[in-house]
């Protein structure tokens, strides 16, 4: 077997996680081409990509494109989009992918694929609340996915112009769960990049002890307008909070990913986070639509598979819908299934 190169690395959604990543990957040599839109697009063409963090500024080349088939066939696609644009964006990607090409899914909550090779007794099952179609399973393939799991802040300061606050955490790890060449080779690139880099032996864990925490804070916070330091600090939100996570961690014991912390235990490390605005607060601040179905709905339908019983889960998104919903946020016709 000839060994695995990502030379060739397309960022598709250049925004804060993308455009972090993006030159990192540049600045480690690899030959960095994004796929872009509107004032995205415009920046990049003209200005580069930039990237402020620990005081230093630094500015990369990119071939920008809104034509993926300008762009052609990758050796690593990183998906970096907010999960309510993936369906058209997913679309529009096939140029990038060759037989052997990587798709790296760096976004937040239950992904399209998670019940791919794991899930004990529902293994294999698609999820309606992510992928209602299965035009995401078409479009990306899971033969070509690798999932990653993000601990970083950054923001979009401008079009092509991001500004990285805190953490450089990259989980990276097949549906599997092998340490296949291509995983390992990955996991060397994105270390010379400078982040750091792990392979976890069950990526679905990661991504589903991450989501225990935003899953519920996110949408508090875009309710309420709070910062995650008030919401923890009111003891009535903060049970509510607490007995949603407690029918997430029943959920994961069904289907092999346990949780062996309490939801106080949560609460601590997000207090280390200080007076955090999270990114679902900045959507609906900035009226861009919410990732709702990927935290909150998919949690709903898994434990309708699994047969847990998810009352509070349910309370939770039905407020945060019809919020977000009021706001033009949230699909008007869209309900659980």
């Amino acid at each position: 077997m000839s060994k695995v190169q990502f030379s060739k690395v397309a960022i598709v959604g250049a925004g804060a996680i993308g455009g972090w990543m993006g030159v990192h990957l540049a600045r480690a040599g690899a030959q960095v081409s994004v796929l872009a839109r509107g004032d995205t697009l415009a920046a990049l063409q003209r200005d580069g990509l930039t990237l402020h963090q620990g005081g230093e500024q630094h500015t990369v080349s990119v071939q920008a494109s809104g034509d993926a088939a300008v762009l052609g066939v990758q050796d690593l696609v990183v998906m970096a989009v907010k999960a309510p644009a993936l369906a058209s964006v997913a679309q529009q990607v096939g140029p990038l992918l060759g037989p052997h090409t990587v798709v790296l899914t760096a976004m937040n909550g239950v992904p399209w694929w998670f019940l791919q090779g794991f899930g004990g007794p529902v293994a294999g099952r698609s999820l309606h609340a992510v992928d209602p179609d299965g035009a995401l399973a078409r479009a990306l393939p899971a033969p070509h996915i690798i999932g990653c799991v993000v601990h970083a802040s950054s923001s979009v300061d401008a079009p092509g112009v991001i500004r990285h606050h805190f953490g450089d955490g990259l989980i990276v790890g097949e549906p599997d769960g092998q340490l296949t060449p291509r995983v390992q080779a990955l996991h060397a690139l994105l270390q010379k990049a400078g982040f750091n880099a792990s392979v976890s032996p069950q990526i679905q864990k990661d991504i589903w002890y991450k989501l225990w925490g935003n899953m519920t804070v996110n949408p508090v916070s875009a309710l309420t307008g709070a910062t995650t330091d008030r919401i923890l600090d009111d003891p009535l939100v903060r049970q509510f909070i607490s007995s949603v996570m407690l029918e997430a961690k029943a959920i994961g014991a069904r289907i092999g990913i346990p949780i062996d912390q309490q939801p106080e235990d949560r609460h601590v490390v997000t207090r280390k986070l200080g007076a955090f605005r999270t990114s679902m607060l900045q959507d609906v601040e900035a009226g861009k639509p919410v990732e709702l179905d990927a935290l909150v709905t998919a949690v709903r339908e898994l434990g309708q598979l699994t047969d847990v019983q998810t009352p509070c889960t349910d309370v939770l998104l039905g407020l945060s819908r019809l919020h977000a919903q009021q706001r033009g946020l949230y699909p008007a016709n869209r309900q659980s299934p």
